[in-house]
């Protein structure tokens, strides 16, 4: 089994370069491994972004109850640092999203997200909802405003730009209790009923939409590698429906 290349993260912010040790040992320690048929032009692609250097790395798995797990690392130069990252359940499961990105560089992360987010009904299921809300409250002292199209977020998204290593270990600290739960909750998860798949599929589809409508993300992208291999990308390695 092949993790991302530790050359890659070892360039890159150890903030960075910790939540994806912490993920991958999470996903190791409760779920069962194997690799996901990523196609092979997108696990390691290089280019070029106004002069500087762009590559970015990606890793999947699969795991029950999961069709997919990715993480993706990406730097640009020496001034950008990104990690990407989605749990994509199986439609006959009705489990929330996990997300998290990081976005940084030398200066410090100017962008840390984590959330499980709502798919069906809109909801969380009630022990996701009573576990989260009952989790020591956390002071940040620059919280972020959750973009636009984030209305897919949950209540307990976590969504800020870490001013100190105090508050990066706090950050880090409780994603990764978000993670854990996830994992715990997932593994003894029971299928949904045929009638609910539907819905499950449609509360995902949904995820995967707004989440392409992050023009950052797809703008970085097209003037990388041009707007058709973007929207490829976007639509069948970042958030491809089921």
């Amino acid at each position: 089994m092949n993790f991302v290349s530790m050359s890659l993260r070892q360039q890159q912010h150890p903030l960075i370069r910790e939540w994806a040790n912490r993920i991958e040992a999470i996903w190791t320690h409760y779920l069962e491994l194997s690799d996901y048929p990523l196609p092979s032009e997108f696990g390691h692609v290089e280019g070029r972004l106004e002069g500087e250097f762009l590559v970015i790395e990606n890793i999947c798995y699969q795991a029950p109850p999961f069709r997919k797990l990715h993480l993706e690392l990406a730097q640009v130069g020496t001034g950008l640092d990104i990690l990407h990252c989605v749990m994509f359940p199986e439609p006959q499961y009705a489990l929330p999203m996990f997300g998290t990105d990081l976005v940084g560089g030398r200066s410090g992360i100017s962008a840390a997200i984590a959330d499980l987010s709502p798919i069906a009904n809109g909801k969380l299921p009630p022990s996701y909802h009573e576990h989260l809300q009952n989790l020591p409250d956390l002071k940040f002292s620059e919280p972020r405003q959750i973009p636009e199209w984030g209305t897919i977020f949950s209540e307990f998204c976590l969504f800020i730009r870490p001013q100190t290593s105090q508050e990066e270990t706090q950050f880090l600290d409780r994603v990764s209790a978000y993670l854990e739960w996830h994992c715990q909750q997932a593994i003894t998860t029971q299928p949904v009923s045929e009638s609910e798949i539907e819905q499950v599929m449609a509360g995902q589809q949904r995820y995967c939409q707004q989440q392409q409508q992050n023009d950052k993300t797809r703008r970085i992208l097209e003037k990388a590698f041009g707007d058709e291999w973007a929207d490829r990308y976007m639509t069948t390695v970042l958030f491809d429906c089921p």
